[in-house]
């Protein structure tokens, strides 16, 4: 089978990289992480950062260490997890090159640094993008539109919006993650009955936060939960 495979002319060499999509809230914004390539191919557009899995690597080893040298995050810090594999022939002019994409979430990301082959790393509005039907490099459209929608459905069954937050968080704070990934007011009394009848999504820490005026506001942080019973579903424009 082994000399089969390597006289048949079906089968090419291919290469694994990483890519990913980051996450974060910046200004009651949905913020994704972008680099503009200062290499070829796609010099000077703008992509999701990645590049190749170096050897002796895992996957995931290799998508924080190339989180860190393009961007300056410590992925350690974030919520992590894979998202799936990309590898039509020629999403990369390279030559066959698959790519596992890794979808991270984080509260309030710091400004990036741009390193190694990335000429600069900055925030982009996901509603821009969105608007402007902005083209990235290789096929990172397809994977942001992806992860995009992947963070959404998380929301409804999973307590992953507690991410986007500070280990410690209001629920109007909480509240706001969904109104921004979702993009749609919601009404708050409605929302803090739902999560707070939701076994095991947020608890509280007994402390409050003082704003500089009206009531003070309790504070909470993730419960125990891993998935929502009963999920907070998206129907009709509206959770149910």
């Amino acid at each position: 089978m082994d000399n089969w495979l390597k006289d048949s002319d079906e089968v090419e060499a291919s290469w694994v990289t990483v890519d990913l999509a980051i996450f974060t809230l910046r200004g009651a914004r949905l913020m994704v992480l972008l680099i503009d390539r200062g290499l070829e191919p796609f010099l000077g557009q703008p992509a999701l950062p990645g590049g190749y899995v170096q050897k002796g690597e895992t996957l995931r080893e290799g998508a924080l260490r190339e989180l860190w040298e393009e961007a300056g995050v410590d992925g350690g810090l974030l919520h992590l997890e894979q998202l799936g594999a990309y590898g039509d022939p020629g999403r990369d002019p390279r030559g066959r090159v698959v790519t596992v994409a890794y979808l991270a979430l984080g509260p309030n990301l710091p400004v990036p640094v741009g390193g190694t082959d990335a000429e600069r790393a900055y925030w982009a509005p996901v509603d821009e993008l969105d608007r402007d039907r902005q083209r990235l490099a290789f096929d990172h459209s397809e994977i942001l539109t992806e992860a995009l929608e992947e963070v959404r459905r998380k929301l409804e069954y999973t307590p992953v919006a507690t991410a986007f937050c500070a280990s410690e968080f209001t629920l109007s704070e909480l509240r706001t993650v969904y109104e921004v990934v979702w993009g749609q007011p919601l009404d708050p009394s409605n929302f803090r009955r739902k999560v707070l009848k939701t076994t095991g999504f947020v608890e509280p820490t007994g402390a409050q936060r003082l704003p500089a005026t009206g009531r003070p506001a309790a504070l909470y942080r993730r419960g125990s939960a891993w998935v929502l019973s009963p999920p907070l579903l998206r129907t009709g424009g509206q959770p149910a």
